[in-house]
């Protein structure tokens, strides 16, 4: 079992479960997104270049997409906390995906590359 799929195993549900469908969402969003193991977290790379990856939120404990270019991208579902050019956006674990929202922040994104 390779560290990337170790981190998905190892959360409980419904966290596991939530990171398993953003995984899958994320990798059928566009056919050029590969997935990777990158500084201990599952990361996400659109030809090439680092575009997002999967955490869970310290204090809120929900997972979140990180979108590495969305410094310039202005929706109110994207938290930038303290990072110089990454937004989050928090996932409910309990709730259906926001599909839309999602397909419209990452659309932006791709935008960017």
């Amino acid at each position: 079992m390779t560290p990337l799929d170790d981190f998905y195993l190892q959360k409980d549900e419904p966290l596991r479960g939530c990171l398993l469908a953003l995984k899958d969402y994320l990798l059928a969003f566009d056919k050029n997104i590969t997935p990777e193991w990158k500084y201990k977290l599952p990361f996400f790379y659109y030809k090439g270049k680092m575009f997002c990856y999967l955490w869970i939120h310290k204090k809120y404990h929900k997972p979140y997409i990180g979108i590495v270019e969305s410094k310039h991208i202005d929706h109110p579902d994207l938290i930038i906390e303290k990072r110089a050019r990454m937004k989050i956006m928090l996932i409910d674990p309990n709730e259906d995906l926001p599909i839309d929202t999602m397909n419209d922040i990452l659309k932006q994104a791709l935008a960017r590359y």
